[in-house]
């Protein structure tokens, strides 16, 4: 699979324009990436909407049980989760009328791109939203986080 296709920096910009992101997976732990992600979206202006089960509420936001529960319109849906279940994610995020569906670092599902693709949405693939907000708007500094893809080496 070609990922390269779906990393496309004129739909990654597109999508970091929309401010409303229901993060799929995001855990109350502070030290998951999810919530390390969750938490920057929020300090730099995006709405974010817990997708997440098992808890009630998730860095102050009311957290819901699936995409279908959300009430109101989502621009992106932010998944960190396996990718055997980006197919039915993906499948919600059309039916809610997202515009985009973003998959985090290792989660690459061309079922789930195809069925995203096939509903109008964007899609962005094996791409953290953190580091390319980050990247394309000049916020990359030391407190970033290497993940083997952007490098933020101090030098001393």
């Amino acid at each position: 699979m070609d990922l390269t296709r779906y990393q496309d920096p004129a739909v990654i910009r597109r999508a970091l324009a929309m401010k409303r992101v229901a993060i799929v997976g995001l855990s109350a732990d502070e030290l998951r990436a999810s919530n390390f992600v969750g938490r920057y979206l929020l300090m730099h202006g995006y709405e974010v909407i817990p997708v997440n089960p098992k808890a009630q509420q998730i860095l102050g936001q009311t957290c819901y049980a699936s995409l279908k529960d959300i009430p109101g319109p989502v621009d992106t849906v932010d998944v960190f989760r396996k990718p055997d279940a980006v197919p039915g994610i993906a499948r919600d995020a059309v039916a809610i009328g997202a515009k985009c569906l973003w998959l985090q670092f290792n989660v690459i599902s061309e079922e789930g791109a195809a069925i995203a693709v096939a509903g109008g949405l964007d899609v962005v693939m094996d791409r953290c939203m953190k580091v390319e907000h980050a990247r394309y708007l000049g916020r990359m500094h030391w407190l970033g986080f290497n993940t083997g893809r952007v490098v933020a080496t101090r030098s001393d």
